[in-house]
């Protein structure tokens, strides 16, 4: 091993991964007056493919941009690994994903709070969702609503819905019987309308355009390119970081605490290379024990979801630019102006449901999109279609990330386990019923044409099962893996301050925090989770609001 040097003068706080939640913290810690050391393994987040929201999926599927993340063989989905994309650049995933802005549903936090989470009912995280966003609500023009934010960093926007196909399944949606709701991030969730995402006059506005870059601006903030191999500690106390830089291993320190904001997969490999974990697994790989927490690596969950596609009867799809010539006119018109449809995520409108109604709160979840496409850009069928991203919210499988070696750059051993619960067969089922019943509404008589998939000839539950064993994708939400609780809690890793139980100066800021997963893309509460800690780690009295 090369020799350690000592990095630059110590900061105030270190802070491991410049994704979703680090930028967040860094903002916020700095604009405090704190001085701050981010380390980032990434490179800069300054290409067309990743500020075009329309190219949202080449960054995901690049080496230069994403960690190459694939999960074990899982059991239950006939031994296929599925990919899992984290982002390896600035802004983290919030660089690489669809951009769409969800909350989650009020009651997923009550959740939180009553597995020992407390503070983090939606009394208390309701304040900080508002504080981290501007709301342009309509496209015709900024609202102002109790429930909503209008001064934070993050811009919150709505696609102008110019396709026909966008209102026809919001109208078809309430044609089957459930609700419009123009706002889903609002007083209630429940519903089919417009989406949101995190877009911003024509670019991606992830956490690094929104935090990091006015972080830079302070003069606190110091960057430094490398990848965290261990958390250093002096007795029981964190006080900096090993990093593997071009110029060699250095020690980054920090006069009062390291937080590990690193993602729901390097998190838990972090931890454990640096003896916070199970400690048998920790020896088997030659590490010493810092402290044992069973919870580290455990409690992954993810949201698995399927493609209904249809064929269209009218030719008003993407599908019209989806050749050499269209995509390089959709391209040139966004480098020149920021306008056309590269400027959107194409993911317009969208819906909320529950499966049965003796579910409490809406646990399925509709992306719509005017393609028939799958996230590596290959598309199911020639000509026009359409298609319908579904799955279950609220999977009770869980999985677990363990080290494969104690070598920092080897990739860790991922397996959700999905599907390994009864109910998830049963909840996708619904999924499939329904949203056939959503296309079948007569607002899409004059479009829907053939189904091509699942295909009209998979009607039995076995049938329906058998499709999603061999088609289920990864909707790319991986959380829960150092999950906050009360510090009795034997598996929690955190206690509700974010603080890493049973040692000193360290703290977990991410998405590997949240006790169950919320229902919808999770940027949004990672971001959240970012600011909350802020306050956390600066000692302030901790926010609280409920507008009902």
């Amino acid at each position: 091993m090369p020799p350690t040097e000592r990095g630059a003068a110590p900061s105030d706080y270190v802070i491991v991964g410049a994704g979703s939640a680090g930028c967040a913290l860094a903002y916020r810690l700095t604009e405090a007056g704190r001085t701050v050391t981010l380390i980032e393994y990434g490179g800069s987040d300054a290409g067309v493919y990743i500020q075009m929201p329309g190219a949202l999926s080449y960054p995901m599927n690049m080496p230069r941009y994403d960690w190459g993340f694939s999960s074990q063989p899982e059991p239950h989905l006939g031994g296929r690994r599925l990919v899992t994309p984290r982002g390896k650049v600035l802004g983290g995933s919030s660089s690489i994903n669809g951009m769409v802005f969800v909350r989650g549903n009020p009651m997923d936090f009550q959740h939180w709070a009553d597995s020992g989470a407390t503070g983090w009912d939606y009394a208390g995280v309701l304040p900080y969702f508002k504080r981290m966003e501007t709301w342009h609500g309509d496209p015709t023009g900024a609202q102002t609503s109790p429930w909503r934010g209008s001064d934070g960093p993050l811009h919150v926007t709505r696609g102008k819905r110019k396709n026909p196909l966008f209102n026809t399944f919001i109208e078809a949606g309430q044609q089957a019987g459930w609700p419009r709701n123009d706002d889903y991030n609002g007083e209630r969730q429940e519903g089919f309308g417009p989406m949101e995402a995190t877009i911003w006059k024509g670019r991606r506005w992830s956490a690094a355009n929104a935090y990091l870059r006015p972080a830079r601006k302070s003069g606190r903030l110091t960057l430094v390119h490398g990848l965290a191999q261990r958390i250093l500690f002096q007795g029981n106390r964190a006080y900096g970081v090993e990093v593997a830089t071009k110029r060699g291993i250095v020690t980054v320190e920090a006069t009062r605490e390291v937080i590990v904001s690193a993602s729901s997969i390097n998190t838990p490999k972090l931890l454990m290379l640096s003896g916070i974990g199970p400690s048998d697994h920790l020896r088997q790989h030659g590490i010493t024990p810092q402290v044992d927490r069973p919870g580290v690596g455990a409690n992954l969950q993810d949201h698995l979801e399927i493609y209904m596609q249809y064929k269209s009867l009218k030719p008003v799809t993407l599908y019209t630019y989806y050749n050499l010539l269209g995509k390089g006119r959709v391209g040139l018109e966004w480098l020149l102006q920021k306008t056309g449809l590269g400027a959107s995520n194409q993911f317009e409108s969208c819906g909320f449901i529950r499966s049965s109604d003796s579910v409490a709160y809406p646990d399925i979840q509709y992306h719509f999109l005017p393609l028939a496409v799958r996230y590596d850009g290959k598309a199911a069928a020639q000509g026009h279609g359409f298609q319908a991203h579904v799955g279950p919210m609220r999977s009770k499988s869980r999985g677990t990330v363990r080290l494969a070696s104690a070598d920092p750059a080897a990739a860790p051993l991922i397996r959700f386990n999905y599907m390994s619960h009864e109910d998830d067969w049963r909840e996708f089922r619904a999924c499939v019923r329904h949203t056939r019943r959503i296309f079948d509404a007569p607002a899409f008589k004059d479009y829907r044409g053939d189904e091509i998939q699942p295909g009209n000839a998979v009607k039995t539950d076995a049938q329906i099962d058998a499709f999603i064993r061999e088609h289920a994708e990864s909707a790319y939400h991986p959380c829960g893996t150092a999950r906050m609780g009360s510090a009795r809690d034997p598996m929690a890793v955190v206690d509700p301050e974010l603080r890493v139980i049973g040692v000193e100066g360290l703290r977990v800021a991410d998405s590997s925090i949240f006790p169950r997963i919320t229902n919808g893309n999770l940027n949004g509460p990672s971001i959240m989770t970012g600011e909350k800690a802020a306050d956390h780690i600066l000692g302030r009295q901790m926010l609280r609001e409920n507008p009902a």
